[in-house]
């Protein structure tokens, strides 16, 4: 029997490859769909340890490790692995070479922990009965990678999934395993509204994009205080809006990209309905007009109960019981690994990595680091949950 001792030691021994390979992929960060080299990268690790694996898409892949105890329960594990299109301020020694991209949300970092946790499982492989999927998933920050895996078919009789994201939001030593709704669905909405040049000094020629975007943001404010409830728990975020060419022209073209996240199927619907309506009625009275379109990134991510408590029970015999933390409060940003846990049921878990100013910064910072030594703890807990759930069955 593999007690937890020998899982720490185990895990201990890969910090330096753990560590090394999470620089690795932070100095040569790629975009979501993109991740060419990062994929290449991982491969060649596989092959490395002997791992047979087939490639989802152009840049995922996901490997099988089969129990030498004979067939059992199929359990998922899942990193993802694009970076961010911003620049990596961090200063360090493992600063991006690829200007303009940033692992600046940790993905690196969630290779290194389950590839290195990958090393530990194959070493025990003869004493694990049941079957490892492991899947490395590009564009989570885009929403479109984990439904290659899931609408592909790859993980149709996959029992139970597990995944986790770095946090420094937590100091490092935490782990948070929330029972229930844990982060909110994502819908990415883009509104291109349509003008007509003119001189600024002849505006009754034009009509003006710019000033009709902008009258839109302004009035898409009003949805969540004005069209929803306050326990409704929504959010509606503009993050780009783009218009005009130069000072003397009225524009005539504005582009708006914002996102809606909720836990009710019904208040996104109902937000999603708004904001197109809204568009189209502010951009009517500035006599132009709207093109709409939604992406639909991801689902709320809604973690099983039992699994959970099984992920508590676990983390508890990593970093102690009083350093789990079970009663998070739901955050409102999204991930596409909900998609895995429409599939099956599970659990996605948070490990603290904050332990300095430099460890503190938020995700998607340019600033934003971690502190290494939540690797090891990222990779006990892939191992440990994996061998509790398999040995459970």
């Amino acid at each position: 029997m593999i007690t937890q001792a020998k899982i720490h030691e185990r895990i201990s021994d890969q910090e330096a490859y753990i560590t090394n390979l999470r620089r690795h992929f932070h100095q040569h960060p790629e975009l979501s769909l993109q991740e060419y080299e990062t994929i290449k990268r991982i491969k060649e690790e596989l092959d490395n340890l002997g791992l047979p694996y087939q490639s989802v898409g152009e840049t995922g892949v996901l490997a099988t490790l089969e129990g030498g105890k004979g067939p059992g329960k199929k359990l998922l594990l899942r990193a993802d692995i694009d970076a961010l299109p911003m620049d990596d301020l961090t200063g360090q020694a493992y600063t991006s070479i690829n200007a303009g991209v940033n692992h600046a949300c940790g993905h690196d970092g969630h290779i290194a922990a389950l590839m290195g946790a990958v090393h530990v499982l194959k070493d025990i492989q003869d004493e694990i009965k049941g079957t490892i999927m492991v899947a490395f998933q590009p564009a989570e920050e885009i929403g479109a990678g984990a439904r290659q895996f899931v609408r592909g078919g790859f993980v149709n009789d996959v029992d139970h999934v597990f995944g986790l994201h770095l946090s420094s939001r937590h100091a490092l030593g935490k782990i948070i395993a929330t029972p229930g709704p844990s982060n909110a669905s994502c819908d990415i909405f883009k509104i291109t509204v349509h003008g007509k040049s003119s001189h600024v000094a002849n505006p009754v020629l034009g009509r003006d994009a710019l000033v009709s975007a902008a009258a839109i943001v302004g009035e898409l404010q009003t949805i969540v205080s004005r069209e929803t409830k306050p326990s409704d728990e929504v959010v509606l975020g503009i993050g780009v809006l783009r218009a005009g060419t130069n000072y003397n022209i009225i524009a005539n073209e504005a582009f708006i990209e914002g996102t809606v996240r909720t836990f009710d199927s019904k208040v996104r619907a109902h937000v999603l309905e708004a904001v197109e309506r809204i568009a189209r009625l502010t951009a009517q009275a500035h006599r132009t007009e709207v093109s709409f379109s939604n992406y639909d990134a991801a689902a709320p991510l809604i973690n099983d109960v039992d699994a959970a408590q099984a992920a508590y029970e676990v983390a508890a015999k990593i970093v102690g019981a009083e350093n789990v933390i079970q009663d998070e409060p739901k955050s409102m940003s999204a991930d596409d690994f909900a998609d895995f846990l429409a599939v099956a049921p599970g659990v996605y878990c948070f490990v603290g990595t904050q332990s300095s100013q430099e460890t503190a910064f938020s995700h998607h910072h340019q600033q934003f680091d971690i502190d290494e030594r939540g690797l090891l703890h990222a990779a006990e807990l892939h191992v440990s949950y994996a061998l509790n759930y398999l040995s459970n069955q």
